[in-house]
């Protein structure tokens, strides 16, 4: 890895600090707030809105250590980028929807929202940190200091927030990003979008690529450099990431690394962490 590039990954990784998740100061929003219907990720079907069972009284997982056992590995690889306890402590003051039943429906609508806007802050904060986008950097902060400042209004202001347009405005950035990012890179490949399920991609030089909301899941991806990749929104779901190399890659995230396989020779953005399972 360059000097520089290792320079980037640590500014990443401390502008992370803060979108992660806290649950700790949070009152299990993911457990209610969101809906999930029986299937390989969650073994049974749940309402928006709706407690999941296995929620308990102290808003801890009664299931936690054995989520993936007990047919729930959708719930292991959920990331609120923090929204959880922004929503918790900060937009509700730290009174809980148990505290206060009146302001239940409201704080689970208001939820995906201000997740919304942390994932987007999670890539405005990495996007500061490359070089290459420096031409882009007075844009890209005046947009994070925006989506920041979204996060801590009312709820009723969130609730009227055209999130997609807001998303929309902040991607178009993102994208010029990538492309600066990825310039230096020739004859790269192309799969925005593309369906690459099952895909036998076992050494593919991907350096550069863009894979942006590529269909990635059970693709062979091993050995793959995926050096100045661009994955934002790949569907990586059971792909086969032993020996990757993603150290370089942008815009990737932790539940994607958490919904892939790897092992001890994946290499991954010091911003993110190894998961467990692998």
């Amino acid at each position: 890895m360059s000097e520089r590039h290792e320079h980037t990954e640590s500014a990443s990784q401390e502008g992370h600090l803060n979108l992660r998740a806290d649950c700790e100061r949070c009152f299990a929003l993911c457990c209610v707030a969101s809906a999930f219907s029986t299937s390989t990720d969650f073994a049974i079907t749940k309402k928006a809105g709706q407690a999941c069972p296995n929620l308990q009284a102290d808003f801890r997982c009664g299931i936690h250590a054995r989520l993936r056992q007990q047919g729930f590995p959708g719930c292991t690889v959920y990331d609120c980028f923090g929204a959880g306890q922004q929503v918790s402590q900060v937009i509700f003051g730290g009174q809980s929807w148990r505290q206060a039943p009146q302001t239940a429906q409201q704080m689970f609508e208001v939820f995906p929202i201000v997740r919304n806007l942390h994932e987007l802050l999670w890539y405005l904060t990495e996007a500061l940190t490359l070089q290459p986008a420096r031409p882009l950097h007075g844009e890209l902060s005046l947009a994070l200091e925006e989506t920041e400042r979204l996060t801590y209004s009312s709820p009723a202001a969130l609730m009227q927030l055209d999130v997609a347009a807001h998303r929309r405005d902040v991607n178009a950035l993102l994208l010029r990003t990538s492309e600066l990012v990825r310039a230096e890179v020739q004859h790269k490949k192309d799969y925005r979008g593309a369906d690459l399920i099952g895909a036998k991609l076992k050494g593919s030089d991907l350096r550069g690529a863009s894979l942006r909301g590529a269909r990635l899941i059970g693709a062979d991806l091993r050995g793959a450099d995926l050096r100045m990749a661009d994955l934002i929104g790949a569907d990586l779901r059971g792909a086969d990431l032993r020996g990757a190399d993603l150290t370089e890659s942008i815009f990737l995230i932790q539940s994607q690394l958490d919904a892939a396989k790897g092992d001890a020779k994946t290499k991954v953005p010091l911003a993110l962490i190894r998961p467990k399972h692998w």
